[in-house]
């Protein structure tokens, strides 16, 4: 994406405004950005330095460091065509006469040869001190600048140039610039380290409607009427949370009220708002005393609220719908993030988060099963649709004594040739896992796919049919013979239920065999036979009193 400057080419990064979306005040800007043309407002920008004073609601704000940008006044038109430089308006600074004021600023240059100036300041005075050293074909310049409040915040900020030039000796000078008033009280000494860079509070959901040196964390519920909070500051407040610290429901009204007085001089004070889904935070100031403080309504982590977190996680884990979850908070006017935010949580959070529990736990159970030997394990795939036309599966692996899932491999017909392949490819997959963590199959219970059972085959490993498949086909098959046949409608569920006990009463195949084979003597009203693994019905013996529910050789029991 390219980069953002102002319509009038001013260098270095600044405060910039879009146009504004009131067609009248869009129409002035136009006459100025654009005299006598017709060109599209669309992705235009213009900087601070092109209004007035007047044009801004924060300026004292953001000249005292309480607002990190500023905000325009709703009817603000731009009407300086050839701002001033700050080259310029730093040049003219250094030569003018310097006022009382509680802010205290200390330059210092600092090269490796031969002059020095040093200038001490009176600490009530706004002061200057300046120390050069300069080398042939070399000559750096560095400047820091310093504030600290009464209650111990600091904020300083530093920049360095180099420039080549040639060798020169400097006098000593005593230089004192005017410096605008400021709340802060000064206290400066030695020198300031380099201010650190600012982190981000979470992606912007919506387009900024304006863009200054410093990227801020706006989503769509950012409200351009309130001051922001610096990111800086707000990742300063960091505390430890607790997943198990209770949460409540607060109105904003009765929020207010806790900074509504100053606690030193009880008079009104200044408090500014920043809520970032359901993150809120305020500043409060007051004019009298100079008071202020800071209050947030969550920790946060890295640069991301606690709080949108943990309601992202809550809805995903628990399988709900963000979407109603929104409706629900909308409804009465509860403050969430938006959707295209839960989504981020979920991607660069939540999911990774999941996945590193699946592979932890994953490891251990398979260390759990190395010294079992080998293991019985069932398998199955679901897909995404029924038929020969889904485009995912995934092939689960199950350890049978244990009821565990052991792996799941996800598959994509397209990888495979067709979703008629996707199946023996999840199974070659899983298995290629187990193996290469030194765990041997004994058997494997799974359907009659004619793919898997040739595969299984060339492996070498033991394969047994699921029962819930047979059972399936054989229903299928039943049902359609019963439509013509009253008889086989009244057994059928008889049926079904004889081979799951066949399978289950027994552990040696020939057994399950001979019990299953059984079912087509007992319809026949015959519980003894021929077969001596199975020689009797396990039943008692009764005497029926309805011969006709029997089936008889040769007989049709249809409806016709």
């Amino acid at each position: 994406m390219a980069q953002r400057k102002c319509v009038f080419d001013c260098e270095g990064k600044k405060s910039l405004f879009r146009f504004p979306k009131n067609t009248e005040l869009r129409q002035q800007w136009m006459l100025f950005v654009f005299p006598g043309q017709k060109r599209s407002s669309e992705n235009v920008y213009v900087c601070y330095q092109h209004f007035s004073d007047d044009c801004f609601t924060n300026k004292a704000q953001f000249e005292a460091g309480f607002a990190n940008r500023l905000q325009l006044d709703d009817g603000a038109v731009p009407t300086i065509k050839h701002p001033v430089q700050e080259s310029e308006l730093q040049a003219t600074t250094s030569t003018s006469q310097a006022k009382p004021s509680i802010k205290h600023t200390e330059c210092q240059t600092e090269h490796r040869p031969a002059v020095s100036v040093e200038v001490q300041a009176n600490p009530l005075k706004s002061s200057v001190g300046t120390q050069c050293r300069f080398t042939p074909l070399q000559k750096t310049t560095g400047t820091q600048f310093s504030f600290s409040k009464h209650t111990g915040h600091l904020r300083s900020k530093g920049t360095q140039t180099t420039d080549l030039s040639a060798s020169m000796e400097t006098p000593q000078v005593n230089t004192r610039s005017h410096l605008p008033t400021t709340p802060l009280m000064a206290s400066i000494s030695g020198r300031c380290a380099r201010a650190a860079k600012r982190p981000r509070m979470e992606l912007p959901e919506e387009d900024e409607e304006d863009v200054s040196d410093i990227p801020q964390p706006q989503d769509s519920t950012y409200e351009p009427g309130d001051s922001a909070a610096e990111p800086s500051e707000i990742s300063g407040m960091e505390v430890t949370c607790d997943y198990n610290d209770a949460k409540y429901i607060v109105f904003e009204s009765s929020l207010r009220e806790l900074f509504k007085t100053c606690p030193l001089c009880k008079r009104n004070c200044d408090v500014q708002r920043r809520r970032l889904g359901t993150f809120v935070s305020f500043s409060q100031v007051c004019k009298n005393c100079q008071y202020n403080r800071k209050w947030q309504s969550q920790p946060v982590k890295g640069s991301t609220p606690v709080g949108n977190l943990q309601m992202s996680a809550a809805v995903y884990f628990t399988g709900g719908s963000f979407i109603q979850t929104k409706k629900i908070c909308r409804a009465m006017n509860l403050q969430i993030h938006q959707y295209k935010t839960f989504r981020r949580h979920a991607r660069l959070f939540l999911e990774p988060s999941i996945h590193h529990k699946w592979k932890k736990d994953q490891q251990a159970m398979f260390q759990q099963l190395q010294p079992q030997g080998e293991i019985p394990l069932g398998g199955d795939m679901r897909a995404v649709s029924p038929g020969h036309s889904a485009k995912y599966g995934s092939y689960t692996l199950m350890h049978l004594k244990s009821n565990k899932i052991l792996d799941i491999q996800l598959v994509q017909s397209i990888e495979v040739g067709g979703s008629a392949h996707m199946e023996n490819e999840g199974l070659r997959r899983g298995l290629d896992l187990l193996e290469s963590n030194q765990l041997h199959v004994d058997y494997i219970v799974t359907d009659r796919n004619t793919q898997v059972e040739k595969y299984l085959r060339e492996r070498n490993v033991k394969q047994f049919y699921d029962v819930w498949h047979l059972e399936k086909e054989l229903s299928k098959k039943l049902d359609k013979l019963s439509r013509n046949c009253k008889l086989l409608r009244k057994w059928s569920q008889g049926i079904k239920n004889h081979m799951y006990w066949s399978a289950m009463s027994s552990k040696e195949g020939p057994k399950k065999i001979a019990k299953w084979k059984s079912f087509l003597n007992h319809i026949q009203n015959v519980h003894t036979h021929d077969d001596p693994l199975f020689p009797k019905c396990a039943h008692l013996e009764r005497v029926s009193r309805d011969p006709s529910k029997w089936f008889r050789p040769g007989v049709y029991n249809g409806t016709s």
